[in-house]
Formats: structure tokens, sequence, C-alpha cells
């Protein structure tokens, strides 16, 4: 496990950047935290230390938002608070995205716990009492 402490939203590009220094080949992420957490404010993050262009922003409606990135290609971002059944996932084609070898960044991911990949790694974001955000990344 590693762990790294956002100490305000000027810090949050520096910890984007050692967070995608130190996860290897992995490229499914599923990031757990309570709403306002913050989860959406870091993949917007580790998303522009990937060189993104597009306007990153939680894909709570569309459940899947797809970036582009010029050095990783393209990078999906989902969204699974809003599905009533798991299996909601299969029908909008997750086991393509998440197959494809591209970056997958998954917020509430618990949603659809029986259909994430094995190769998923689950990343903790928790907000602590003086308004730092801890990451917990376990690797």
């Amino acid at each position: 496990m590693k762990e790294f402490t956002i100490h305000s939203l000027e810090d949050i590009d520096r910890v984007a950047k050692e967070f995608l220094s130190s996860i290897g080949e992995n490229k499914i992420f599923a990031f757990n935290g309570k709403m306002g957490a913050g989860k959406t404010t870091f993949i917007k993050a580790i998303c522009k230390a990937l060189n993104v262009q597009d306007n990153v922003c939680s894909p709570t409606f569309a459940i899947v938002n797809v970036y582009n990135s010029d050095e990783v290609g393209e990078i999906y971002h989902f969204d699974f608070y809003r599905l009533n059944e798991p299996s909601q996932a299969l029908d909008i084609g997750t086991e393509e995205y998440f197959y494809s070898g591209n970056y997958c960044f998954l917020e509430w991911a618990e949603n659809i716990g029986e259909f994430l990949p094995e190769d998923c790694i689950f990343v903790d974001i928790t907000e602590n009492t003086d308004k730092m955000r801890t990451v917990k990344l376990n690797l």
C-alpha cells in the first residue's frame, strides 16, 4: 500500500504525478470515498498529469466519459453511482472498456462489484478533519 497526502488544492497536481509514478503497469482503478471526498477532483488532476486537454468532469448521468491524451490515448472515466442493478454496467459495454488496455478510472465501483476485473486496483480517498485528503493506493 502507498499513501499520499493532499495538503490543499494547490498540492493536488504534485500528488497526481506521484500517484502515476507509483502505479506501474496497472490501468484500472476503483476510487472509493464518501460523497465529496474528492474522487472526481483527483481523477481530474491525474488526467491533467496525463496531458488530457478535454474537460474532465463527473460522468454522473452519462456513466462514462472518454478523454483523449496524446501521451496515453483514450482514458475512460466511470461513475456508477446511479446504477440500479450491477448488470447495467454490462449493458454499456464496460467489459470492452476494462479490457481495452487503456486507463479506466471508476467512481462508485462498489455498485458493480461482481463485474470488476481481477486486476482492478482500489484507491481510497479520505477527507481528514483538517480538510487535507489522504489517498491510499492498494497495490
